[in-house]
């Protein structure tokens, strides 16, 4: 859909007196990883596409076993390429935190399970290779997918010295902000306008960076779960209402007001970030100075 740009001068541009957008904006890529979109995963939707014009084929000959082995074929590696893309989609966002559990369904793993089954249908009643040669097939095609992409992450992810029960209390925390910050953007796209996007953008940036400062240290957690719950629950809200309403009326005073509202959003959470790191650092400095104590009463001196 195509959108609009616009400026102070334009028709439907930001009025003089609008909340001004902070003067170095976070870049959306910042502290985010890559996600591997591989030519191989996405080839796995092409590849089983043949099968397709020889069910035809057979429809046409009037072989409905053959028809329907050949699309039921189809269908599940169709499948399995579904179920590997959306694999390795989460085992990026597995990576890329610092506590995090396993994926709830392992879909890689599923894939290869589906591959194998997809294989063996196309060659034994497909081709008419025989079983024996199906099975072989779907055997190599199985460690091919294996070897080619992996299995799922099936342990939880956590930081040396962290109990389970803090392990498990930042990972469901962070799991359900992430939701809520996700269902934010995917509400704001729905804007039609790139400022207000990238201004949802920019605040993501600035709650991700506090995910990754309540996974580093888990203590402060109980300080920052009203950002990740009240605070972001309101944003998604309010994201929606405004998308809403923008869409249909393209009110400035209400973009002026969500523009104002993002602005505060993403100034407490840098703020709140930042007291998180402050703690962090008196905490350090106590620890350093009680060494320093027990060193002196020792007789020792620190170098």
């Amino acid at each position: 859909m195509a959108q609009k740009f616009g400026g102070q001068h334009s028709p439907e541009g930001s009025p003089k007196n609008a909340t001004p957008a902070p003067a170095f904006p976070a870049s959306k890529f910042r502290g985010r990883r890559v996600v591997n979109s591989s030519f191989r995963s996405k080839f796995l939707f092409i590849a089983p596409l043949p099968l397709l014009f020889s069910g035809i084929g057979e429809m046409r000959r009037g072989d409905a076993t053959g028809m329907l082995t050949e699309f039921g074929a189809l269908a599940i590696l169709l499948l399995a390429a579904w179920l590997l893309r959306d694999g390795l989609i989460a085992e990026a966002a597995y990576q890329d935190r610092k506590v995090a559990r396993p994926p709830a369904i392992p879909r890689k793993m599923f894939a290869t399970a589906l591959t194998g089954i997809g294989v063996f249908m196309a060659g034994a009643f497909a081709t008419g290779d025989g079983i024996a040669a199906a099975i072989v097939f779907a055997i190599l095609a199985m460690a091919a997918h294996v070897f080619s992409f992996g299995i799922d992450p099936l342990r939880k992810k956590g930081m040396e010295g962290m109990s389970e029960f803090e392990t498990e209390r930042v990972a469901k925390a962070v799991d359900k902000a992430e939701g809520l910050l996700a269902e934010t953007i995917t509400a704001s796209r729905r804007i039609g306008d790139r400022k207000m996007e990238a201004r949802v953008e920019s605040l993501a940036t600035s709650v991700r960076e506090m995910f990754r400062a309540v996974e580093d240290d888990p203590r402060d957690l109980s300080g920052a779960r009203k950002f990740l719950g009240v605070y972001l629950k309101g944003a998604r809200d309010a994201t929606i209402k405004f998308a809403d309403l923008y869409s249909k009326s393209r009110d400035t005073d209400a973009k002026t007001k969500y523009e104002s509202l993002l602005t505060d959003l993403e100034t407490s959470f840098n703020n709140q970030r930042e007291t998180m790191m402050l703690d962090n650092r008196t905490d350090l400095d106590v620890e350093i100075e009680v060494l320093r104590d027990r060193l002196k009463q020792e007789g020792l001196k620190a170098s």
